[in-house]
């Protein structure tokens, strides 16, 4: 109970100098990122006030911080050939986008395929258990399982949902980078 109290107490002191830095106030404040508030509680001996529910600042906090946190943290993944490079940022929400990053980092040769994309072989077929297919968009850097090879999309216009097209990530780059990518020794690597 008492530690209840110490950590309500702790982030409304932590809330309290938040809002006077606000009002231009030289006091220093401290980012909130919702990993340290044990040492606060550690220092502080505030309670909190009866009009401040001792759970909406400790709900509410972690969740938004927690969110953003994700999103920073997403694997990137960057395809250079002796031209450009492009980073592609991984979503590995599924099995197969896991597998693709397990197998990093390698050298694969890159073509034009169709008009639509450019395709990678990889050196080995990659893990599609459990993982579902897509609706791809230009932009988009796919898995396509009965080739098992990847994809970079730049014209998706006409191709709809697929389950032999599994999403891996997502890529930013012109018609031009995506040109000067084409060759046999692209190499593959992530990023962080």
């Amino acid at each position: 109970m008492r530690r209840n109290h110490i950590t309500a107490g702790s982030l409304a002191l932590l809330l309290a100098l938040t809002g006077c830095a606000q009002t231009g106030d030289a006091t220093p404040s401290t980012p909130v990122t919702g990993t340290e508030p044990s040492s606060l509680s550690a220092t502080s001996t505030s309670q909190p006030s009866a009009s401040m529910p001792a759970t909406s600042p400790t709900t509410s906090a972690p969740e938004s911080t927690a969110t953003e946190t994700a999103a920073e943290q997403l694997p990137v993944v960057r395809f250079t050939s002796g031209q450009t490079s492009i980073d592609v940022t991984i979503k590995p929400e599924n099995p197969t986008a896991r597998d693709f990053l397990s197998m990093l980092p390698l050298t694969v040769p890159v073509e034009e395929f169709a008009g639509r994309e450019k395709i990678a072989n990889l050196p080995r077929e990659l893990v599609t258990e459990g993982s579902s297919g897509s609706d791809p968009v230009d932009g988009d850097l796919i898995y396509f399982k009965p080739w098992g090879n990847l994809g970079f999309y730049y014209n998706t216009a006409g191709i709809d949902f697929s389950d032999q097209t599994i999403h891996l990530g997502t890529y930013e780059a012109t018609g031009e980078q995506l040109e000067l990518l084409e060759g046999s020794d692209i190499t593959v690597a992530r990023l962080d």
